[in-house]
């Protein structure tokens, strides 16, 4: 899956979840987008809505704050040329369908959130894009999760398109308990659903992210602040400020090269240990010249720059051309070979 230039199956896409801790203040919001670029982060990403089209009129407090906090189209293509300029990618949530409209020429990515994740007309407006699809699995079940993921394949099936399709595993829990993160549902989700899988990370610090890797994440999201005290707005507590994402996305580079790329050989640095630690095979006592070499004549010790285990049967039943002493290694050319042992024997 590639994300504009970004091949997650060579690196870790780390995106810095900005979502909402701008509060509506678009110079924090470019401040919070510039701060991500230092830290090592390859995206940032936002939410993206109309507050009346997904908040009932029933919770009028609710309506006011995300009011308050609701960022205008112009002010998104500007972040979005922000994050550019800044080489990072670009992608938001959209909570609503006319929001989705108007992040499509803005975004690297539609992400969908985990309350969406059976909201099927938005899920059906945003595949219908072709663009690459990030579906958060928080709240979810696998049956779920597979509903949403064939219904994007389905409607990518039929204008023959396969942009990238990721899912990563969520708690929707703010904070998350170390004890329900339940990391071991990313393997789950990557065998069920054959998808890119990934870590939306709501714990705090940043072990969880970390740990993700070796699990097979290949998105890892983690929300951005300046400052843990920012302001009562929730969020800011379990984010990670510019010296933490910039320390996970250290640990996760390291995560990523002690990973390897599994395959399985000797690696450059046991090349050395290919002959120090193998075995060879070596005479296990004095033998003398003429002797014929029998099993009970070999032993095996190292170095392994001889004839190697398993070969044994090219020196047994050979005549020494001269005597061996014990712990010697022994070679092919120190046996008679089967034409001049045949003509030894005929000139008896």
């Amino acid at each position: 899956m590639r994300i504009r230039s970004h091949d997650l199956r060579n690196r870790v896409l780390i995106v810095a979840e900005i979502g909402n801790n701008h509060e509506g203040d678009f110079a924090l919001a470019r401040e919070l987008v510039c701060a991500a670029a230092e830290t090592g982060v390859d995206a940032v990403k936002f939410q993206t809505f109309i507050p009346e089209q997904f908040i009932a009129a029933s919770q009028p407090d609710r309506l006011a704050r995300l009011r308050r906090y609701a960022l205008s189209a112009e002010q998104f293509a500007e972040l979005a040329d922000l994050a550019r300029e800044k080489e990072l990618l670009f992608i938001s949530t959209p909570l609503d369908l006319d929001s989705a409209t108007i992040l499509q020429p803005l975004v690297d990515a539609y992400k969908i959130a985990s309350g969406d994740n059976t909201f099927y007309p938005l899920i059906s407006q945003i595949a219908q894009t072709r663009m690459p699809v990030i579906l958060s699995g928080g709240l979810a079940t696998i049956d779920e999760l597979s509903t949403a993921a064939d219904l994007i394949r389905l409607l990518w099936g039929r204008e023959h398109a396969n942009p990238g399709l990721a899912i990563l595993h969520c708690v929707s829990a703010y904070p998350t308990p170390p004890e329900q993160a339940n990391l071991a549902a990313i393997r789950t989700i990557a065998h069920a659903i054959r998808c890119v899988p990934g870590y939306s990370d709501h714990t705090l610090g940043i072990e969880a992210a970390v740990l993700s890797v070796g699990l097979g994440a290949r998105i890892i999201e983690k929300h951005f602040t300046l400052d843990h005290n920012q302001s009562d707005f929730r969020d800011h507590q379990l984010s990670a400020t510019p010296d933490e994402m910039r320390e996970l996305a250290r640990r996760v580079r390291e995560a990523e090269l002690l990973l390897g790329n599994g395959e399985k050989r000797a690696q450059p640095a046991e090349r050395d240990g290919l002959v120090r630690y193998r075995r060879s095979v070596a005479a296990r006592r004095n033998l003398s010249a003429g002797s014929t070499i029998g099993p009970d004549d070999l032993c095996w010790v190292r170095p392994g720059d001889g004839i190697p285990p398993g070969q044994e049967h090219q020196l047994i039943g050979r005549a020494l051309k001269a005597p061996v002493a014990a712990g010697a290694l022994l070679a092919l050319g120190m046996v008679e070979t089967e034409d001049s042992a045949t003509a030894v024997a005929e000139s008896h």
